[in-house]
């Protein structure tokens, strides 16, 4: 069987975003952000596995029709996300209206790739055995904000991640934004948080901290990673998603952790200056690192 450069597999959503203005309806979640940055770069060989229900097949059939490799497997609904702003538009309340089935070791024994990527969007959309059963057939990669938030009632309530000293040993890529590191490992500074992700057994930690950059860490070498400049802030939806599909598309094709962060704070970027998904290519990346202003973080 094929062995996939890079399999993503995680719930494409419904997301309901509702302003004072008006509300909105569109698809969303991880696969799928991370799945349009990808199909844009070049010679790669990538795969989607997605649990939707029947509402959402249209999206995967969208991605198909764009050339993506995508599986999809029988859910009895879709994650449906329900986000309302109010005038203050960092304000948010958000509600899940229906879960998807998590996945199973059942269900990926049949997938096979160098690195897989759990794009989790709730604490339960992977189990530990299943994080152990495919770190068994790859490198796996693990965005942490699924797992730090929990549904109860409909009601998102934001929790730790319970099984993290045990899973962690089984991640080689991990991702968090400073809000996460710190829920993650109780530290809000970033060398403590990363080295003690590394101490858990994280081989390359990923810490994001929007437009001031990011750092990644590999337990022995710390890495500043520049925020590249917009030229003008459209929407950053999906932008952590867009984030790991440049770093890992590197990644797998032997570039370093420090070029791999480099391509993926450009790409990052672009999204950044996009409406929706981002459609850069490898030359628009490569453009955006030699011309766009940088601003490094300060940790």
């Amino acid at each position: 069987m094929n062995k996939h450069d890079l399999c993503c597999i995680g719930h494409i959503t419904l997301d309901k975003v509702v302003t004072p203005q008006r509300s909105v309806f569109m698809p969303g979640g991880t696969s799928f952000y991370l799945s349009h940055a990808i199909r844009h770069l070049n010679n790669f060989d990538y795969s989607l596995v997605t649990a939707i229900g029947a509402s959402e097949m249209n999206v995967a059939n969208d991605l198909r029709a764009k050339g993506i490799d995508v599986t999809v497997l029988p859910s009895c609904h879709s994650v449906y996300f329900e986000n309302i702003y109010g005038e203050n538009s960092n304000a948010r309340t958000q509600r899940v209206l229906a879960k998807a089935d998590p996945f199973t070791i059942e269900q990926l024994k049949h997938v096979e790739a160098k690195i897989f990527h759990l794009g989790a969007l709730l604490s339960d959309d992977f189990s530990l055995d299943v994080v152990k059963f495919l770190s068994q057939k790859g490198l796996v990669s693990v965005d942490s904000q699924g797992y730090l938030r929990e549904v109860r009632d409909k009601q998102v309530f934001p929790v730790d991640w319970k099984e993290k000293t045990e899973a962690l040993k089984h991640v080689h890529f991990l991702k968090a934004n400073e809000y996460e590191m710190e829920v993650l490992t109780g530290y809000k500074d970033v060398a403590s948080a990363a080295d003690k992700l590394s101490e858990w057994g994280v081989k390359e930690v990923i810490i994001t901290l929007g437009n001031m950059g990011s750092v990644l860490y590999d337990g022995h070498t710390f890495y500043s990673i520049p925020a590249y400049q917009p030229r003008e802030i459209t929407d950053t939806t999906g932008c952590g998603d867009t984030y790991m599909a440049g770093y890992l598309y590197q990644r797998a094709k032997g570039a370093s952790m420090e070029e791999s962060g480099h391509f993926a704070a450009a790409l990052s970027t672009l999204k950044i200056e996009h409406s929706g998904p981002v459609c850069a290519t490898t030359e628009d990346v490569r453009h955006c690192i030699r011309t766009a202003g940088k601003r490094y973080p300060e940790w």
